[in-house]
């Protein structure tokens, strides 16, 4: 179930061949960022690296299409507020290939009483500062997510633009699953 969701985001990546993964740590979206440094240490991702925020990820990410490389970023979507100028006038604007791939927060099973705040508008936010966003949730069988990851991927390269993946955790058949 959510093992199977989060196995496929990382065999997605790693599909992606992507010169290097930058990450913002978190608990929630720790099973991803594990499976990319497991990559990693298997050698099938040659770079995953954690920074300390999120503008900080889009600036060294960014930079990567500059010598034709390509890169890739895990987040949280509350993170956005802190990325969202950074995506704005250096990715978007200058058309640099980037895929983003967040968890979501704030909706179902969440423990936090103040992070919807942030969480439930970021959607809309990055569409309104042209931005494609994706989204999978527990309604989407695990391939889906793999299939979204690699093809939002493919959509970053072959538009010149940063894309992002929205996915929700959250399942209430899986005890496991995380908001």
């Amino acid at each position: 179930m959510t093992q199977d969701r989060h196995r496929e985001v990382v065999d997605a990546l790693v599909g992606l061949a992507p010169d290097g993964v930058a990450y913002v740590p978190s608990a929630s979206i720790a099973p991803i960022i594990n499976g990319a440094l497991e990559a990693q240490e298997k050698g099938d991702l040659p770079l995953v690296y954690a920074v300390s925020r999120e503008e900080e990820a889009v600036g060294l990410v960014s930079a990567y299409p500059f010598a034709d490389k390509f890169g890739v970023i895990i987040m949280q979507d509350n993170g956005f507020g802190n990325a969202l100028t950074a995506l704005t006038t250096m990715a978007v604007s200058y058309h640099l290939p980037l895929l983003i791939v967040a968890n979501t927060r704030g909706g179902l099973g969440e423990y936090n009483s103040m992070i919807h705040s942030i969480s439930e508008p970021v959607p809309e936010l990055l569409r309104s500062s042209n931005i494609p966003v994706f989204r999978v949730d527990r309604r989407n069988p695990a391939e889906d997510w793999g299939a979204t990851v690699k093809e939002a991927g493919n959509h970053a390269k072959m538009t010149f633009r940063p894309v992002v993946v929205l996915m929700e955790f959250y399942d209430h058949k899986d005890a496991k699953a995380k908001a």
